[in-house]
């Protein structure tokens, strides 16, 4: 039986932040599905917002995300995270995070949607995700005691009665031989980010399969505020071209959202304009498409800004997004750049405190995996790198000062894995019509009929549920354990507020203001 001090899934900012804290205490197991740089952190492009100005900029950052989140922020949770994010922060400087600087010398601060003053962070213009990925790995590897395990899929989390309570001893894993492998440890940590994947339409990276959420969820553990998924309103779209997200900051730098006419339409779904609310703004995305010209098409417009921004030319300001509309013959200053909305960040999760403890004993979640109530029912920009930097911090702390559990293991505890025949084809097929009932029914906007149509269509499904060990065979039962989370989730909260807009129930209810928590038990592997 292999026993770990800590076993760590997943590899982004949360659970390498974790890992380093962690590894002074105790030896740690870091498990990727991708390799280390290809987390789904490299895609935050945005940047990372954090309150630099002294205390009158802290309560603003505060009150900004308490009204992002439309009522359902929990302060308290809010609170830790924006106090806590400029000491996290200064780490990451301290280490050698290369955040944007101007030629004097001065961090760079942006502002985007539902910030009242500039206070987002970018490095390499719009590869902050990457950048700060980057650094904390370096850190990872230069600190002993840590272990990785890529290419490496958790299948499901191992349970054991430990004084009259069952409790998370450790996870089921499937490496990139094929093999089923159980490692055991004193707590565990998911930070396996978000769902993104569970729509056919999403800005997310194709490993976002919802893993850690989904593996919580059948050991017991509960769920909450799983209807609030964010959808981004500038995700790149053209036939045959990956669904790139256009970065907020494009907004910040005075790009407008413009119809088929060319004509700019923000002025009458808010008053911010382009920089409003994200839910208002992909809404408002959605409408244009639909209600404008015969093409329906809707654009990103920054013509007007030339080539140049407010540090320079928009190539070097924005070289990621220049890079890749590079490979479409399409140029920033230049070009419209056709968009739409796109499913991008869930709200909700693993219930966790902010310092990472869930409602299974030897269970800890961070990150995007984690619902903390810090992100409300839609989380304000900048905020998600931020949460996994803070967040990720306290549940290793919390994780080091936690009672050192030991498994028993089992008796036969070899590594082996079912040979059950997959038929990959199937397997895809059956991963795509889950994804487009998701985003057909339970995406951007909803009703009752289309998500008991939803409902109705993965009960079909369930009962050609991909039985196997393969990765895409675990992905596509963690696809169907979150969607069914969300339906019911969506379902039960009959009222629209931030992300959830139901069309049968267009007002917000004051007595709706309580999270949707969902409890549930089903098992792969025993």
């Amino acid at each position: 039986m292999e026993q770990f001090g800590f076993l760590v899934i997943g590899g982004g900012i949360a659970g390498l932040r974790a890992a380093i804290r962690l590894a002074d205490a105790d030896s740690v197991l870091v498990v990727t599905k991708e390799e280390l740089a290809g987390s789904n952190t490299a895609y935050a492009q945005g940047g990372i917002a954090v309150a630099l100005g002294g205390s009158e900029d802290l309560e603003e950052h505060l009150a900004d995300t308490v009204r992002a989140g439309d009522g359902l922020v929990n302060s308290a949770s809010a609170a830790v995270l924006v106090r806590q994010g400029p000491l996290r922060v200064e780490e990451l400087l301290a280490w050698g995070t290369a955040f944007d600087r101007s030629a004097a010398g001065e961090l760079l601060c942006t502002r985007e949607a539902g910030h009242g003053r500039p206070r987002i962070l970018h490095a390499g213009g719009d590869a902050t995700g990457r950048e700060i990925a980057a650094c904390l790995l370096r850190q990872a590897r230069a600190t002993s005691g840590i272990t990785f395990m890529e290419g490496t899929t958790a299948v499901d989390l191992i349970l054991e009665e430990i004084g009259g309570t069952r409790t998370v001893v450790g996870a089921a894993l499937l490496n990139q031989q094929g093999t089923l492998l159980r490692m055991y440890a004193r707590s565990v940590l998911i930070a396996s980010g978000g769902s993104g994947q569970v729509y056919s339409e999403t800005t997310n990276a194709a490993d976002a399969t919802g893993d850690g959420i989904a593996m919580a969820y059948r050991a017991g553990a509960a769920l909450r505020d799983m209807e609030f998924y964010q959808f981004h309103p500038t995700a790149f779209a053209m036939a045959g071209a990956p669904r790139f997200l256009l970065t907020e900051a494009l907004r910040g730098e005075g790009a407008w959202l413009v119809d088929a006419r060319g004509e700019c339409f923000m002025q009458r779904y808010h008053p911010l304009l382009e920089l409003a609310p994200r839910d208002v703004a992909a809404r408002a995305v959605a409408r244009e498409s639909l209600m404008g010209s015969a093409s329906g098409k809707v654009y990103l417009d920054m013509r007007h800004c030339g080539r140049s921004a407010a540090e320079g030319d928009l190539k070097a300001r924005f070289p990621v997004t220049s890079k890749f509309l590079a490979g479409q013959s399409l140029e920033l200053g230049r070009d419209l750049v056709p968009l739409g909305p796109a499913a991008h960040f869930l709200m909700g999760g693993i219930e966790a405190s902010v310092d990472g403890q869930t409602t299974l004993p030897g269970l800890f979640a961070a990150g995007e995996a984690a619902a903390t109530g810090a992100g409300g029912a839609n989380r304000l920009g900048g905020n998600a790198l931020l949460e996994a930097l803070v967040f990720g911090a306290l549940a290793a702390e919390a994780m080091v000062q936690g009672p050192s559990i030991k498994a028993q293991g089992r008796e036969n505890d070899a590594p082996g894995a079912p040979a059950v025949a997959l038929n990959a084809e199937a397997v895809e097929e059956w991963i795509a019509e889950l994804r487009g009932a998701m985003w057909e029914d339970a995406g951007l906007v909803r009703d009752a009929a289309g998500l008991k149509r939803a409902q109705s269509r993965l009960d079909a499904m369930m009962r050609g549920i991909p039985r196997g060990f393969s990765r895409r065979a675990v992905e596509a039962r963690s696809l169907y354990t979150v969607a069914s989370v969300i339906l019911a989730s969506a379902t039960g909260r009959e009222e629209s507020r931030g992300a959830h807009l139901r069309t049968d129930f267009p007002d917000k209810k004051e007595e709706a203001l309580h999270s949707v928590v969902c409890k549930g038990k089903l098992r792969f592997v025993e």
